[in-house]
């Protein structure tokens, strides 16, 4: 069969990203890509550090970030985003810029961190209390707090799992409990769900609808940033972050999820 009149794939765009060595999540930051776009991925080199302050700043030395960026450089992504949400706040807002600025010097691209694309999604949002959900330790957990209120936000509300490993294999169930934990009504504008290794993409309209408040997560906000560097918009239903001001709505601002979209979640 002759296939020529093809023409070939289409152009496609695209998106550079550094990932740590236990990153399982893929598929996940593929589904709030459009079909234009492609993510061309790689990962920071392996260490034996269980999830810890120490793994942050391992996975996140300029000379790691540095080689995996050139890495990437020979598929010509247009953006390099640094997907992990600990090591790019473990140095507080200077240290998130120094990692920004050392990306780009060695790629020669615009680049963006989880955290830094968090602050701005905060920013777009208006949210100036937020409530935090992380999988992380008691210690890591206050490092994020920390980082938050170093940008002007209160931490309002928060709970954390304490796990040291296997953060991707958290159940969407457990997931909820911690946001409904997390969240007092009337106390915050927003939550946040930290770390790119926890499964997020399906909760987040679930959450908005019961809690009325924008639900953000790393790899969300770090996909949002990266494709607005490209000019267009992520995909993602029921996501207040994400949704165009044209885009339809009830009076009350919030979506009333189709019943198979609301069956299973917990």
């Amino acid at each position: 069969m002759d296939v020529s009149f093809l023409g070939g794939p289409r152009p496609q765009r695209g998106i550079g990203v550094v990932a740590p060595f236990d990153f399982a999540l893929d598929r996940e930051l593929w589904r709030w890509v459009p079909d234009e776009v492609s993510l061309h991925l790689t990962r920071t080199p392996f260490v034996p550090v269980e999830v810890g302050l120490d793994l942050a700043r391992l996975v996140s030395e300029h000379e790691t970030l540095g080689e995996a960026v050139r890495a990437l450089t020979a598929v010509a992504p247009e953006v390099v985003a640094y997907a992990c949400t600990s090591g790019s706040f473990v140095g507080g807002i200077a240290g998130e810029r120094a990692m920004c600025e050392a990306m780009t010097r060695s790629g020669t691209v615009p680049a963006l961190t989880t955290s830094g694309a968090l602050l701005d999604a905060l920013t777009e949002l208006g949210v100036r209390r937020l409530a935090l959900v992380t999988p992380y330790t008691v210690s890591v957990t206050r490092v994020l707090e920390e980082y938050v209120a170093e940008a002007g936000v209160r931490v309002a509300g928060c709970a954390f799992m304490g796990l040291t490993r296997h953060i991707w294999q958290v159940p969407y169930r457990d997931v909820v409990a911690m946001a409904r934990q997390a969240v007092r009504p009337g106390a915050v504008d927003a939550l946040f769900i930290s770390c790119t290794n926890l499964p997020t993409y399906d909760v987040i309209p679930q959450l908005e609808a019961e809690l009325r408040i924008p639900v953000l997560s790393a790899n969300q906000v770090t996909m949002w940033a990266a494709l607005r560097r490209l000019g267009t918009r992520p995909v993602g239903p029921y996501q207040a972050l994400i949704r165009h001001p044209d885009d339809s709505a009830p009076a009350h601002g919030w979506p009333v999820l189709p019943e198979e979209q609301q069956e299973g979640w917990t």
